[in-house]
């Protein structure tokens, strides 16, 4: 029964997907929509956007005409905001992750996020799901893609390349590069010599480098190494710290850190930062469920109902056993002090022009949900100091940016990919608005919310069974 199950949600997504790629030739028109183009431009209200052969082909102020052929889609009281990009996900991981293809790429596009940076997985089943994706034949959004994470020997997680020596780390990049890999994706538990090898490797290789700030390193050095972007803080907080060395070789935590924090430091490594271009991805929603584990019912978080089976009923706890004894030991009110915290930095970050992304460590995270995660991520960037529309161009125009894609991606302009999304309500008045999500529209594909429905309602019944 569950075989038969699964089989009839393959064909279902291989209707969403393949059916609607046979829509690229045919023009699109979304009439009487306020275009939000994240490039801080006001609103365009009563426009009509025109979509054809998967790109924007016009956009332009709404008249009683529309494009001979056309399929048109009524967007009064609607706006269009740029597909979303979720910078930080893990699509496969090991056995970690039951159903990425089935549950957790068709929940990036029933949540608008048409485009992910995965940063860690099976190299080989990326490439597949990918040229899948491209090919139409599944429901997914557009991938950028690391394959395995370079880690100390023994990694700590699956979905890794344990490196030893300087050498090793050499040859890991090449091996990657020439893998197809698109960046290389570096672990907490590196040494110094194989991190710095992984540095001058990757940039004899014209190969960005990005991941956390292993133990072993500073955040100033990772910075200064020409690390692209840094993860979830790692190294950040340390290098605030006014006994940044004890830190670097031995324990260290949320209480540790709120102690000894020194402004100073920080406001030099934050304009060291800056200075470096060095991007910062905080997942502050993992990063949150983490930390106040045991302080929240991350049961109750948006979609929970969508993560597998076997997630909610023996993954999750075995991971919630394992943070409590390795990383939640200090008591919830440093905790507390701590999350808040990095709410603080990001704001601080952001007004000393640090460039940040929005990325959720999702589907890795207890309760981090593929897609709805992320529109939690942007609710917490403006609940750290940002506009909406600073929190929007974090998951639009800055991924862009940081890709080297800004010529296709990132804002709702003509000649751009057609990725887009269509809401009920103003983001820019609440960023929780971009949950309220009419239609999706996926390279020229156009996705109702009755087709986002029936997205999500087959998620649901693959989840049950993973």
């Amino acid at each position: 029964m569950k075989f038969i199950s699964l089989l009839l949600w393959f064909t279902v997504l291989a209707h969403f997907a393949g059916a609607q790629s046979a829509r690229d030739a045919k023009t699109l028109a979304i009439a009487h929509v306020t275009v939000i183009d994240a490039t801080e431009a006001a609103p365009k209200p009563d426009m009509t956007v025109i979509v054809r052969g998967g790109r924007i082909a016009q956009i332009e102020r709404s008249s009683s005409k529309s494009p001979k052929g056309a399929q048109v889609v009524d967007g009064r009281g609607k706006f269009v905001i740029p597909g979303l990009w979720d910078m930080h996900v893990h699509t496969n991981f090991g056995d970690w992750l039951p159903g990425g293809k089935e549950i957790i790429l068709p929940l990036f596009v029933a949540n608008g996020v048409t485009g992910v940076r995965d940063m860690g997985g099976d190299l080989h089943l990326l490439k597949e799901w990918r040229d899948q994706i491209d090919a139409g034949t599944t429901l997914g959004p557009r991938m950028v893609i690391s394959g395995p994470m370079i880690d100390g020997a023994p990694p700590h997680f699956p979905a890794s390349v344990p490196v030893s020596t300087a050498a090793d780390a050499r040859k890991a990049v090449d091996d990657l590069k020439r893998g197809g890999a698109d960046f290389i994706k570096v672990q907490s538990y590196i040494s110094r010599d194989a991190y710095f090898a992984v540095a001058e490797e990757s940039k004899k290789q014209g190969m960005t480098f990005v991941g956390h700030v292993p133990d072993a390193i500073r955040a100033s050095e990772a910075s200064n190494a020409g690390q692209k972007s840094i993860e979830h803080y790692t190294g950040i907080f340390e290098g605030c710290s006014s006994v940044e060395d004890e830190l670097l070789k031995g324990p260290k935590g949320p209480r540790r850190v709120v102690e000894t924090y020194n402004e100073a430091k920080c406001e030099a490594l934050i304009a060291l930062l800056a200075k470096n271009g060095t991007w910062q991805v905080p997942t502050l929603i993992w990063e949150r469920g983490q930390w106040l584990i045991d302080d929240l019912d991350l049961s109750q978080s948006p979609g929970a109902k969508y993560a597998a089976a076997s997630l909610r009923n023996t993954t999750y706890k075995k991971f919630t056993e394992s943070i409590m004894k390795e990383l939640d030991t200090d008591p919830v009110p440093y905790r507390r002090q701590f999350v808040a915290k990095e709410l603080e930095m990001t704001l601080a970050m952001h007004r000393a022009g640090v460039p940040l992304m929005a990325g959720t460590d999702t589907a890795a995270g207890v309760y981090v949900i593929p897609g709805f995660s992320l529109h939690q991520e942007l609710e917490l960037f403006v609940e750290a100091g940002l506009t909406p529309m600073e929190a929007l161009q974090s998951a639009t125009l800055n991924p862009a940016k940081f890709l080297g894609r800004t010529h296709d991606l990132g804002t709702v302009e003509k000649g751009k990919l057609a990725d887009l999304v269509l809401l009920d309500a103003s983001p820019l008045d609440n960023i929780g608005n971009t949950q309220k999500i009419s239609a999706v529209v996926l390279g020229g594909r156009y996705l109702s919310r009755a087709d986002l429905d029936s997205i999500l309602k087959g998620v649901e019944a693959a989840a049950r069974e993973k």
